[in-house]
């Protein structure tokens, strides 16, 4: 992608599953892997929005940590603005990239007050009380919220209140790029929009990246220019939002879709079978045990993203 602001290659993270039996213990047994992102690669530009969507524990939320340096990769390698990121750099990259976390109660210090939280990513800047203060009023109005709630803590505050309070915590420091995972999942359906609209008119203005996790693809739809389909720790589709939610190439983005009631539906069909372990993983393409097209060669070989006119999809049909 040409003027990618954050690129991916090849990354990877493996986590050690915990001891769990006497044996393991007894003869000195290293735990097996997890494999919770492997072999990824994409691509984010200057003012694009990614979604990201796929059933729970197929890695998401750890491919987001893991493009904001919250989690160190296992292997492969991170590009943000064309340098590579490593671990001498974190901070300094950091410093450009945010997260806002699923639960918005539980990613704000109960014992903090809102400007307290919202200012943090200026005071550990270095900024100035005076800038602080100044850019805490500021980004307060452009998330729809008083600055008389500068004294209010999380507890105070409604769940449309705190989703709004940790999106200016994002904003504040003007960032390039904001990791937002499952950013209304914990909102009623009228709040959701109310987020849904401000993540849509703060892009707008201040030209932000996003990459937004989540399950719902209806979220996916509104506010993405590119969806990406993540299944047991790799992409299996990624596109524009349109033609791949419109034409879904791969089977699991195909599944998903089934699986989301629409005024037209009049049988919602779940994907069929089980998310497998990311412990011991199919061989062969991760989705063939649930695959309705599944073919011999899906059971040994596991297929490479391709491209399939304006989509890159990871499947032996094509």
């Amino acid at each position: 992608m040409v003027d990618a602001i954050l690129e991916t290659k090849g990354l990877r993270k493996y986590f050690r599953a915990a001891k769990s039996g006497l044996l393991d213990r007894i003869f000195r047994q290293q735990p097996p892997l997890v494999k919770a992102v492997d072999d990824v690669d994409v691509q984010i530009a200057k003012g694009e929005v990614l979604g990201l969507v796929g059933e729970s524990g197929s890695g998401k939320t750890t491919l987001g940590r893991l493009m904001v340096t919250l989690e160190t990769p296992t292997g492969g390698e991170i590009y943000f603005k064309g340098e590579q990121v490593e671990p001498k750099n974190h901070n300094v990259v950091r410093k450009h990239m945010q997260m806002v976390f699923q639960n918005p109660y539980e990613s704000l210090d109960p014992r903090q007050s809102v400007k307290a939280i919202v200012t943090e990513p200026l005071m550990k800047m270095g900024f100035s009380k005076d800038v602080k203060d100044v850019q805490f009023e500021t980004v307060m109005t452009e998330v729809g919220l008083d600055k008389n709630f500068a004294r209010r803590r999380p507890k105070d505050l409604s769940g449309g209140q705190r989703q709004r309070i940790a999106v200016a915590r994002a904003i504040i420091s003007s960032p390039d790029l904001i990791v937002l995972d499952e950013p209304t999942s914990a909102l009623d359906a009228s709040v959701q929009s109310q987020v849904l609209n401000l993540l849509v008119a703060l892009r707008d203005k201040f030209n932000f990246s996003y990459m937004v996790i989540t399950h719902n693809i209806a979220v996916a739809r509104y506010v993405s220019d590119r969806v990406a389909t993540m299944y047991a720790g790799r992409l299996v589709e990624i596109g524009p939002t349109g033609q791949v939610l419109k034409d879904p190439k791969h089977p699991y983005t195909q599944a998903l879709l089934k699986s989301v009631p629409t005024l037209a539906t009049k049988r919602i069909e779940p994907p069929q079978g089980e998310v497998p372990s990311l412990i011991n993983l199919p061989t062969g393409c991760r989705f063939h045990t649930r695959c309705p097209f599944v073919m011999d060669k899906c059971k040994t070989d596991d297929p490479a993203l391709r491209k399939v006119g304006d989509v890159d999809v990871a499947c032996w049909l094509y």
